[in-house]
């Protein structure tokens, strides 16, 4: 931990620049990867259009926890962009960053130059960003597009969406330092999917049992929705900052955890 923190103060934001141009030159090396960047985009789009605006049409209206009123369109809407912006973050800092550690080797040859971990975990996290704050750019246009949230409070939401997006993917990065090999993502895959089901998506967590009431809100994926559902309905309240903090907390420590391993592992 001593070495971590002085290598947090050693930093160089060109090395860590390095590091995102690094990234950035894949975007040249064809279409696929443009393809590829780009599908991570619909899956929580279409689960909007099918259930918030298809089965909303069947459900019809919520009572929120303040008394408000809305379409089910326009709750499950933030929902979603928080999804999105936690899917860009992960598909990034796992699948991408597991490859590229493990299998491509390509943080071991940019050890051999002065780049230090810390500033490869702070360069791979800041291209998650990029890649995240790309889907929830679009997703943003799409609700103020569909009527579903105002350009006022879509503008406000996006910072809370780049917190949301730092948090999973510093989280992402700790994680895949730990998988053995690709089977070991199933298991990520699954409880990135029942976070996706049960975080207060499709329905208000108060309606859960208690016992799995506080459960889900011991889980991150609940303090990004409630805190990107609350900056988008425009109920900024004090406990948002619960959320922030919450997801502040998560950054700070898979930032950390992810660099820490990845001396271990690629400096012994």
């Amino acid at each position: 931990m001593v070495s971590t923190m002085l290598a947090v103060r050693r930093l160089a934001p060109r090395r860590v620049g390095a590091v995102i141009n690094r990234n950035m030159g894949a975007l040249r090396s064809g279409p696929s990867y443009w393809l590829v960047l780009l599908s991570g985009f619909f899956e929580p789009l279409l689960y909007l259009l099918s259930i918030g605006v298809g089965v909303g049409a069947l459900v019809g209206e919520l009572r929120l926890d303040s008394g408000r009123v809305v379409s089910y369109a326009v709750f499950v809407a933030p929902a979603m962009l928080a999804v999105s912006a936690m899917s860009g973050a992960l598909a990034e800092t796992t699948f991408n960053f597991f490859f590229k550690m493990k299998y491509q080797k390509t943080f071991e040859a940019i050890l051999a130059t002065p780049v230090r971990p810390m500033e490869i975990a702070l360069g791979e996290l800041s291209w998650a960003l990029v890649r995240g704050s790309l889907y929830t750019g679009v997703f943003l246009v799409v609700m103020v597009a569909l009527g579903l949230a105002s350009a006022g409070w879509a503008l406000l939401a996006f910072p809370a969406t780049i917190l949301v997006g730092l948090a999973f993917g510093a989280v992402g990065m700790a994680v895949s330092t730990l998988m053995r090999g690709w089977q070991d993502f199933d298991l990520l895959s699954t409880g990135q999917f029942a976070l996706f089901l049960f975080s207060g998506t499709f329905s208000p967590v108060g309606d859960y049992p208690a016992v799995l009431e506080a459960l889900v809100q011991a889980t991150p994926l609940y303090h990004a929705v409630e805190l990107v559902r609350g900056v988008v309905l425009g109920e900024l309240a004090a406990g948002l900052l619960v959320h922030v903090a919450y997801l502040a907390v998560m950054t700070v420590a898979g930032l950390l955890f992810a660099a820490r391993r990845l001396e271990r592992l690629l400096c012994p």
